[in-house]
């Protein structure tokens, strides 16, 4: 069966929800534990959010914050290793520099951060646990 092609869109928080929400609890939630109270936060309100599809079936999302921090970057696991996350995280990059945010910021796990670097993010802090999993702020562009 030939892939459909990846496209992604930006979302909306409202309408999109269900969508949004099956992605990150698929992910976060079930597949690495994180407790569904630091999942969900008030920023998801003002967050630009992003749905990649395979097809029309939603299969990634990332929210961007009005301050350039980048987060929620997740790929349904059948689909993981086919650039989903490079077509999502490309999307949010391009979206932030029209927004004028010439500096991307991004929480990354620690396992994450060559696919990060690929994109252009540096490492800037040592190791932390956040949820319980080891992770590194990392940084893109110019303050």
């Amino acid at each position: 069966m030939p892939m459909n092609k990846i496209h992604v869109r930006v979302a909306d928080w409202q309408k999109d929800n269900a969508e949004i929400r099956r992605i990150r609890e698929a992910v976060f939630i079930t597949e690495q534990s994180v407790p569904p109270e630091l999942e969900w936060d008030a920023d998801d309100e003002s967050a630009v959010h992003f749905l990649a599809f395979e097809g029309d079936f939603p299969i990634g999302t990332a929210r961007l914050l009005p301050d350039g921090h980048i987060g929620r970057v997740s790929v349904l696991k059948d689909w993981r290793g086919l650039k989903v996350g490079d077509a999502l995280m490309q999307a949010v990059i391009s979206d932030a520099e029209k927004r004028g945010l010439k500096q991307q910021m991004l929480s990354a796990q620690v396992q994450a951060t060559a696919f990060y670097e690929r994109l252009g993010f540096t490492i800037v802090s040592s190791e932390f646990l956040e949820a319980g999993i080891p992770h590194v702020d990392m940084v893109r562009g110019a303050a």
